[in-house]
């Protein structure tokens, strides 16, 4: 998450069309967020849509699938130019293969209480 925002940002600055990939970077960043922090969803105002947007991901596989298509999106963008967003598209790559083999050897996803997993509901009312 912290290298999709700063590769965003940094490739914000081509006179390129690559602006684009790096606005998709940087949102990517934040979906990743809220995907990883679930305790944001119930701290930070979202609207409905996007709130049942963010729990499709709570399986392993589903996952790898956003990771996989976010990666998928920071290739294609050495099509426009070579940039350090490939950078991005490695270790969102990474990330996607490793909550696939999660989800391959059937290991459930561990939620920390520290950052929303079970038990935040009690913990804020």
């Amino acid at each position: 998450m912290i290298l999709c925002f700063a590769l965003g940002i940094a490739n914000m600055f081509h006179l390129h069309w690559i602006i684009l990939f790096s606005v998709v970077c940087l949102i990517s960043a934040f979906v990743i967020l809220f995907i990883e922090i679930p305790l944001l969803l119930r701290v930070c105002p979202t609207s409905p849509a996007f709130d049942g947007f963010i729990r499709r991901f709570e399986t392993n596989y589903m996952r790898a699938a956003i990771y996989f298509a976010m990666s998928a999106i920071q290739w294609i963008s050495i099509a426009a130019k070579k940039t350090s967003l490939i950078a991005a598209a490695v270790m969102l790559l990474i990330a996607s293969l490793f909550y696939a083999l999660a989800g391959v050897r059937g290991q459930g996803f561990v939620g920390s209480k520290t950052l929303g997993g079970q038990g935040v509901a009690q913990m804020i009312v």
